[in-house]
């Protein structure tokens, strides 16, 4: 089964194999940028596979080559600031979703995990990597700052010091690099991801449903006050940002295919 939003480039796919429901974002010609519609359909398809008792993992992947290359800039430049704030709502609705989804959710990334993809891709409880994958928290390279919890999964799992130096310089990690750091449960060739990823799914649904929940439950919930704070801060953060001259020069810049000129405004 597939959701695909009437008039609209934008697709999310959507199947099952056995108990594991893959969620497949479906831009590939803009390496699947999250344009509005995506993200309603993808935060509509999370929430749905959560009240699902036959669903007992979810796949979270995309097509052509890509995992998500974040925010689609088209669709955010010229926006007023009420229309930006519901839609990092939007986008946090889909952080929320991960981390309070009953199932563990797997992300298997190909391509590139960029901006918001980034985050998204950390989101999840388990990482498999093709070799061609990258994680690029690039939103400094536009004036912006995370505003998908990224930096509470880079502060977490890399420390402080680490995550500020990635997240200040915009540095891509290289899925080797990710696997070394301990970002990448799985490291395999392009050939293999998705077959990895799908036999990880299935030997996931095979244990106790119960028990695996339960994991997940005290782990995040572990976390669950912090995830909250810290997407409290990036969203007031982000739309302070997002009205800066900065950011407007840093979108000409990336739409122009030219190096930004920041200027501190």
């Amino acid at each position: 089964m597939s959701a695909t939003a009437e008039g609209s480039e934008s697709s999310l796919l959507i199947y099952d194999d056995r108990a594991v429901r893959h969620l497949v974002l479906n831009r590939p010609a803009r390496k699947n940028a999250l344009d509005r519609q995506l993200v309603v359909d993808l935060g509509d398809a999370l929430e749905a596979a959560g009240r699902e008792p036959s669903v007992r993992v979810v796949v979270l992947s995309g097509s052509g080559g890509s995992f998500c290359s974040g925010a689609d800039l088209r669709t955010m430049t010229g926006a007023e600031p009420a229309e930006l704030e519901a839609r990092l709502d939007e986008f946090h609705r889909l952080i929320r979703a991960i981390a309070a989804l009953p199932q563990p959710v797997i992300a298997q990334i190909e391509g590139p995990a960029v901006g918001f993809g980034a985050d998204l891709a950390l989101a999840c409880d388990l990482r498999v990597f093709a070799e061609s994958g990258y994680v690029e928290e690039g939103f400094v390279k536009i004036g912006l700052m995370p505003d998908g919890g990224g930096t509470l999964w880079l502060s977490t799992l890399l420390g402080a010091g680490r995550a500020f130096e990635l997240l200040s310089l915009g540095s891509r990690l290289t899925a080797h690099r990710c696997f070394e750091l301990g970002l990448a449960n799985r490291l395999v060739p392009n050939s293999e991801v998705a077959r990895v990823t799908a036999e990880l799914g299935l030997d996931l649904s095979a244990q106790a449903p119960r028990a695996v929940q339960s994991i997940k439950r005290a782990l995040r919930q572990a976390q669950a006050a912090e995830l909250e704070a810290t997407l409290s801060r990036e969203k007031a953060g982000q739309l302070a940002l997002l009205g800066s001259e900065d950011f407007a020069e840093g979108v000409a810049a990336f739409l122009g295919k030219r190096a930004p000129v920041f200027r501190g405004l």
